[in-house]
């Protein structure tokens, strides 16, 4: 039975496409940027992340860990229970990517004039 979640086909013609598929859209670089930053809770997510609703963060959270970029991990399961996220040491190069596309963002932004609002993004999002 296939996961509903896993948005990945079995071919793809350009790695760019396959990588779009994997981490693009509006959700998913942010989500990944907070989990490598330490905010790897649905409550941090969510308060990190303010225009997210609850249902898309889960379904984007879904994906991610059915494609097999990030974990889900059950710290403690007593109530009340504790999952965090993490990114998957298998692709570890993710977190390089990650903060490769913010630098370039950041870069971009003060050759072109454009203002980035939440510079500290640690603080959450603008």
């Amino acid at each position: 039975m296939k996961n509903k979640y896993l948005k990945i086909k079995n071919d793809y013609r350009c790695p760019f496409i396959m990588t779009n598929d994997l981490i693009g859209g509006k959700w998913k670089l942010r989500i990944i940027w907070h989990i490598i930053n330490g905010h790897n809770r649905f409550s941090m997510l969510q308060k990190c992340i303010c225009d997210i609703t609850p249902k898309v963060l889960m379904s984007q959270l879904k994906e991610l860990e059915a494609s097999g970029l990030i974990n889900r991990r059950v710290v403690k399961e007593k109530p009340p229970k504790v999952v965090v996220y993490e990114v998957n040491p298998e692709h570890g190069e993710l977190v390089e990517l990650v903060s490769f596309i913010s630098d370039f963002a950041h870069s971009y932004s003060r050759k072109n004039g454009i203002n980035m609002c939440g510079d500290d993004l640690m603080q959450g999002e603008q």
